[in-house]
C-alpha cells in the first residue's frame, strides 16, 4: 500500500515522529553510518550550562553546527558531532543556594560535602532539560557520547591538566587584584560581569598637604575607598603638579600621611588630573602601587563590610552606608568641595546582581607568557582559520596583551585545586628534629601526600578551578585524553567549531593553546564566530529586560523547521541580526509550498523508474531546469562549505519559489510524456537534499512518503547521498 502525504503540512504530526526515526537509525553516531561514510569529520558543541534553557543564540549556534554536520554526512563524511554540558559553577551553585533559601537553609548550614550532593541532584533532574530543547530544533549529534564537565574521566583529565602547569612552574600562588562578588563570596572572571549604565554622583575631595601650603582635590565615585587610600598620584608632565611631586598629603578621617607620585599611566585630562590610589580594591592603582612599594591596605571584606583597616570611624559598616557617613563627615569638615551627577558603567555580577567588589586575595594563577605564543603562532600561521576574518586579528590583540589568567574560584561545586596545605601543627618523626623547616606549605598531587618529615596532616583546597579552566580542554578531553582512545585517535583535531563572540578570549584562545600544548595540534581547523541575535530595534535580547524570544514558542507556534528557517534566513554574514518574526512566518509558508510542490509530483509522476532515453528527449523547459538546478546546487554546496549559511538558502528559496514551483511546475502541466516525469521526479528528489541541513523535518518526511509511495530502494534522507545525478535515486 502507498503512503500519500496530507493535505496540508503539520508540522506537530511530524517532527516528534521523524526525531525518534532518526535516532532510532544510530546515524547521528559515526560509527553506524554506511561503509560508504569514511573520511572523518568531527565538531564540539558548545556545552550550554547545566542551568541553561533554550535561547536564541543556542538556537543560532546550534542549527548552523547541525546545517554544516547534515550536509557532511550526506556528503559521505564519517561525521562526529559530539554534544555535552558544563557544570558552570558559579551559576548552578547560586541557582540550588537560591532553591535552599525557600526552605530557610543555607549551604553553609549542610556543608560542603551534603551541599555539592543537592546540586548533583538537581543536575539529574534538571541538567539535561536543555537537550531536549535541542532536539526539538531538530540537531542531529550523537548523544549517545554525551560528556559533562565533571565527569570522572574529565576529572581526571582537568587534574592531569593542572600538575602539568605546575611541573612547568606555570602555575603559582600570588597576590592580585580580582573581580569580587560580595555575595556570592568568590572571585568572578570578566564574563560574569555584567556593567549598567547608571547615574550617580562623582565627589571633589581636598586633600590636604601636610605642610599646610594647600591642597590637591581629587575626584572619585566611591569615597569610602578613601579610607584605603595610599597615595595620589598625578602624570610627571602636568605642569600644574610637578612641583608637588614627592610631598605629602593627610588622608582625611584616617589622618594617615600618604606620598603624591609621578606615574604615566595617570591620564591629565581626566578631572582633576590628580588620582587616588588604592592598590587593595582597584585592578590599575594595585600595579601602580607595585611599581611605587606602595602599601595595601584591606579596607573591605569579602562580605562587602568595611575592616578594621578601615579605621573604627566605618568599620562593621556596608560600603553604601559608609560612602554616606564618610561624605557628611568630609562636608563637616570642609573637605567636600563639590558634588555632581555623573553616569558611568557599574560592574554587577551577572549572577547575583550585586556590585562587584574589586578585592586583593590570594588566588592561584596560571603564567600567559609561553601558552600566548602557542596561540598566536597558531593564528598566524593559519593552522586554525576564522570566519569572518577579522576575529583573528582581535584575537592576537588580546593574546599580546594578555594578564596571567586567574584559575581559582571560591566556590563549592566545581573541580576541587589539586592541592593540599599542610597542617600548621608540625610535630616531627623521631630523627627529624632539625628538618622541620622544610615541611612544605602545600603540595599538588592527586590524592593527599603526606609529609617526609613530620605526622601532620594534608588539608586539600577548598578553591576550585575556574569553569573555563575545564572547559580549555573540551575538544580533547572529550575524547578520553589524557587516555589514548581510539575516538582521540580518530576525531582530533576537529575541523570546526562555531562561538559567539563574547566568548573568543575566554574560550577559543584557551582551547587553541590548550590544544598546542597537550596534544602538539590545533583542536580544530576553522573557528566561526556566529552573530548576535539582536531585537527587531536593535537591543540585547534579555528575559530579565521583556526584550527576549523564546525559541520553544516559535518551534511551539510555527513548527521547528520555520524556526531554523528564519534564524538563518536573516543570518547574512553581519555580525548582528535584528530578529524579525516575519521571516519565520515566511519559513512555514515556504514548507508549505514544499508540501504542496510534493503532492504535485506525487500526482504527475506515475512511477520512479525510468528509462535511459528520457534523458535524450527533453523539452528546452526540462533542460532549462536541469541545467539551472546545477548551477544552484554547486553554489549552495560552495556557500555551505565557506559557512555562508544564510546565503545558500536565500539562493535555495528563490531557486525553489520561482525558477521550480513558479515557472517549470506550471510548464510542467502543459507538457506530457516521460521526460517530463523524470524532470519533475529527479529535480524534485534532489532540491529535498539541498533542502535536508536547513529544514530537516518535512524534507525527511516527504521523503520516506516517496520512498513507501514508490516502492524504491532507499534510506533515510539523513545519510543520502548529497547529490545523485543518475536519476536522483
Amino acid at each position: 500500500m502507498t503512503k500519500e502525504l496530507n493535505p496540508a503540512y503539520n508540522p506537530k504530526d511530524v517532527e516528534e515522529k521523524i526525531y525518534r526515526l532518526w535516532e532510532e537509525s544510530g546515524y547521528f553516531d559515526p560509527d553506524k553510518l554506511p561503509g560508504k561514510h569514511r573520511k572523518k569529520f568531527s565538531v564540539m558543541m558548545a556545552p550550554p550550562n547545566i542551568t541553561g534553557s533554550l535561547h536564541m543564540g543556542h538556537a543560532l549556534e546550534n542549527v548552523s553546527v547541525d546545517i554544516l554536520v547534515r550536509a557532511k554526512r550526506m556528503q559521505g563524511f564519517k561525521t562526529l558531532w559530539l554534544p555535552g554540558i558544563d557544570h558552570a559553577g558559579i551559576a548552578a551553585q547560586n541557582v540550588v543556594e537560591k532553591e535552599l533559601r525557600k526552605q530557610n537553609i543555607r549551604r553553609q548550614d549542610l556543608g560542603r560535602e551534603k551541599f555539592v550532593e543537592k546540586i548533583w541532584e538537581w543536575k539529574e533532574k534538571y541538567g539535561g532539560l536543555i537537550f531536549d530543547q535541542f532536539k526539538k530544533l531538530g540537531v542531529s549529534p550523537d548523544w549517545s557520547r554525551t560528556r559533562f564537565t565533571l565527569d570522572p574521566g574529565y576529572v581526571k583529565a582537568v587534574q592531569a591538566a593542572f600538575i602539568n602547569y605546575y611541573e612547568k612552574g606555570w602555575i603559582y600562588r600570588g597576590e592580585r587584584v580580582i573581580n569580587w562578588c560580595p555575595k556570592c563570596e568568590t572571585g568572578i572572571s570578566d564574563l560574569e560581569i555584567e556593567y549598567r549604565e547608571e547615574n550617580g554622583k562623582i565627589y571633589h575631595i581636598k586633600y590636604p598637604l601636610t605642610d599646610k601650603s594647600g591642597f590637591i582635590t581629587v575626584a572619585t565615585t566611591r569615597p569610602e575607598t578613601m579610607l584605603g587610600d595610599a597615595a595620589v598620584a598625578v602624570h610627571p608632565s602636568d605642569e600644574r603638579y610637578k612641583k608637588l611631586i614627592g610631598k605629602k598629603l593627610i588622608l582625611p578621617i584616617q589622618e594617615r600621611e600618604i606620598p603624591i607620585i609621578a606615574d604615566h599611566s595617570i591620564d591629565p585630562t581626566f578631572g582633576t588630573g590628580a588620582v587616588k590610589i588604592t592598590p587593595a580594591h582597584d585592578v590599575t592603582d594595585f600595579e601602580i602601587s607595585l611599581r611605587h612599594d606602595l602599601p595595601k591596605f584591606r579596607i573591605i571584606d569579602g562580605k562587602g563590610v568595611m575592616t578594621s583597616e578601615a579605621g573604627a570611624f566605618c568599620e562593621g559598616l556596608k560600603t553604601d552606608e559608609c560612602r554616606q557617613k564618610i561624605v557628611d563627615k568630609l562636608s563637616e569638615l570642609g573637605l567636600l568641595e563639590k558634588v555632581g551627577d555623573y553616569t558611568h558603567n557599574v560592574a554587577y555580577c551577572e549572577r547575583s546582581g550585586t556590585i562587584v567588589e574589586p578585592r586583593l586575595s590570594k588566588q592561584w594563577f596560571l603564567k600567559m607568557s609561553e601558552l600566548a605564543k602557542l596561540a598566536q603562532e597558531a593564528i598566524e600561521k593559519k593552522e586554525t582559520v576564522f570566519y569572518p576574518e577579522k576575529w583573528a586579528g582581535i584575537l592576537t590583540e588580546w593574546l599580546q596583551n594578555i594578564k596571567d589568567w586567574n584559575i581559582s574560584r571560591q566556590l563549592w561545586w566545581g573541580h576541587q585545586l589539586p592541592v593540599w596545605f599542610h597542617e600548621p601543627k608540625c610535630i616531627p618523626r623521631k630523627g627529624h628534629e632539625g628538618d622541620i623547616v622544610k615541611c612544605k606549605e602545600y603540595a599538588v598531587s592527586i590524592t593527599e601526600p603526606k609529609c617526609e618529615f613530620c605526622d601532620a596532616k594534608f588539608v586539600q583546597s577548598e578553591d576550585v578551578l575556574d569553569t573555563w579552566f575545564s572547559s580549555a580542554l573540551w575538544p580533547f578531553a572529550t575524547l578520553g585524553w589524557p587516555g589514548k582512545t581510539e575516538d582521540l585517535a580518530t576525531y582530533y583535531p576537529t575541523d570546526f567549531i562555531t562561538s559567539a563572540r563574547e566568548i573568543l578570549n575566554l574560550w577559543i584562545a584557551r582551547m587553541i593553546f590548550s590544544g598546542k600544548e597537550f596534544m602538539e595540534a590545533v583542536p580544530f581547523k576553522t573557528v566561526y564566530i556566529h552573530a548576535t541575535i539582536l531585537t527587531r530595534e536593535g537591543k540585547r535580547m534579555s528575559k530579565s529586560l521583556g526584550t527576549g524570544i523564546d525559541p520553544l514558542f516559535l518551534i511551539e507556534k510555527y513548527g521547528a523547521d520555520a524556526t531554523r528557517f528564519g534564524l538563518i534566513y536573516q543570518n547574512l554574514g553581519t555580525q548582528d541580526i535584528r530578529f524579525s518574526e516575519e521571516h519565520v512566518v515566511a519559513g512555514k509558508k515556504f514548507c508549505n509550498k514544499i508540501w504542496n510542490a510534493a503532492r504535485f509530483v506525487m500526482t504527475r509522476v506515475k512511477s520512479a523508474d525510468f528509462p535511459e532515453t528520457t534523458k535524450k528527449n527533453l523539452s528546452e523547459a526540462d533542460k532549462q531546469i536541469h541545467a539551472s538546478f546545477e548551477k544552484v546546487s554547486e553554489e549552495i554546496t560552495d556557500d555551505i562549505e565557506v559557512l555562508e549559511f544564510g546565503r545558500a538558502l536565500h539562493k535555495l528559496y528563490d531557486f525553489f519559489w520561482h525558477e521550480w514551483a513558479d515557472k517549470y511546475i506550471e510548464t510542467s502541466k502543459k507538457q506530457a510524456g516521460l521526460e517530463t516525469e523524470e524532470t519533475l521526479f529527479y529535480v524534485f528528489t534532489n532540491i529535498l537534499k539541498l533542502l535536508h541541513p536547513f529544514i530537516p523535518f518535512v524534507t525527511e518526511e516527504i521523503w520516506q512518503t516517496l520512498k513507501s509511495h514508490y516502492g524504491f530502494k532507499t534510506d533515510l534522507l539523513i545519510i543520502e547521498s548529497w547529490l545523485n545525478h543518475d536519476h536522483g535515486i
